[in-house]
């Protein structure tokens, strides 16, 4: 999602060091294609893979094909990869591909396990794309969207040797569940292994990541005077879960003065999950988050919270997150809308929807994952 404005950044840092000319193919989502001199920037759908997805991943082994020990390929990763850049195994169709990506977004799983059941199903991730380009060099630059910071998981790893086995993405498929066709099964293959020759002389470098996000807005809650305190920028685990821990300790503090003193502003990151209880919800994990939080803090004075995804989507609809604190459920109410229903139904769109507490930013170019701030001041 963010390698649109990679490419600008990379060019006009190319081109600025007067190191020549330079071709390139770049896919992002929609709404985060830039206008560049030499690089082309194409745009598909997320999150679930299209036709587009499949044609950009046919391009990209095309521009990397034929190349030489002397040629270099610098591959700008950013997550969202996935789906952006979306080529069936052997033997699958891209509903195919369609079906496993829906299985995976409703079943609750991790970004890790998720990447490792699509990476065993495709024909460019998983390091297979830096495969075809060998023996040239590759150099991956990489904007992180995953817990931990694991390159390897970043968009399914395109040019990064997996170390998962396609026993293992069996293990997830039946750890969830995943009621998925006999032909998605026969088609699981193993990927490229991090000893192959193949990737002797490639390198990989993280050039952003989720706690950059949190040390900036550590920095300006400072300048306003604001103690901040970042919490993990790898928080996992079920979104309304992790919405009512930190109403919990939000309430500490405003009771206690514990571990941290008021004023001052709790940060957090990573990336939370989803598993779909109802039909029909609209929303995504970071207004489920603040659903269940504004729930946790209902009728409590003196705490407002943001929870919102960095690239500017948070799940199905256009908002990046939401924004709740203490009044949040009442208003709702009085809205003629039921936020616990709300909750159960995986409907956080529609309860914040009513009371005009949606954060929308349109696509912002980047994508660190989530971003929750919670200030808490009596």
């Amino acid at each position: 999602k963010a390698s649109g404005a990679m490419a600008a950044a990379f060019e006009r840092e190319w081109l600025g060091r007067g190191y020549g000319a330079l071709s390139g193919f770049v896919v992002t989502s929609d709404g985060n294609a830039v206008q560049n001199a030499f690089i082309e920037v194409t745009e598909a759908r997320h999150p679930l893979p299209d036709a587009r997805s499949a044609s950009a991943a046919e391009r990209m082994l095309e521009v990397v094909s034929g190349l030489s020990a002397d040629d270099l390929v610098v591959a700008l990763i950013s997550g969202g990869a996935s789906s952006l850049l979306a080529l069936p195994a052997p033997g699958l169709t891209l509903e195919d591909k369609q079906a496993v990506n829906r299985a995976l977004l409703a079943s609750g799983a991790p970004i890790d396990e998720m990447n490792c059941v699509r990476k065993h199903l495709s024909a460019i991730k998983g390091g297979r794309l830096a495969a075809a380009a060998a023996p040239a060099r590759v150099v991956s630059l990489v904007l992180s969207d995953i817990p931990g910071d694991n390159p390897a998981l970043v968009g399914s790893g395109p040019t990064i040797p997996d170390a998962t086995s396609v026993d293992d993405a069996r293990r997830i498929i039946a750890r969830y569940r995943l009621d998925l066709p006999e032909r998605v099964l026969a088609a699981l293959s193993p990927a490229p292994a991090p000893a192959d020759s193949a990737f002797s002389n490639n390198e990989i470098h993280l050039v952003g990541a989720a706690q950059m996000s949190l040390d900036a807005a550590a920095a300006e809650a400072a300048r306003r005077g604001l103690e901040p305190h970042i919490l993990s920028d790898a928080f996992a685990g079920e979104a309304r879960d992790l919405g009512q821990v930190h109403a919990a300790l939000a309430r500490q503090i405003l009771a206690r003065n514990q571990p941290f003193t008021a004023p001052c502003l709790l940060l957090s990151g990573g990336e939370t999950t989803v598993t779909l209880r109802g039909k029909g919800g609209k929303g995504g994990r970071n207004s489920e988050f603040l659903l269940a939080f504004a729930r946790h803090v209902a009728g409590v004075a003196g705490v407002v919270a943001l929870a919102a995804d960095t690239d500017g989507i948070d799940g199905s609809e256009q908002n990046a997150g939401a924004v709740a604190d203490g009044t949040s459920l009442a208003r709702m109410r009085e809205a003629g809308v039921d936020p616990v229903a709300c909750l159960d139904g995986n409907d956080s769109y529609s309860a914040f929807a009513a009371v005009g507490d949606l954060l929308v930013t349109g696509p912002t170019g980047t994508n660190v994952n989530d971003f929750r701030a919670i200030l808490i001041d009596r």
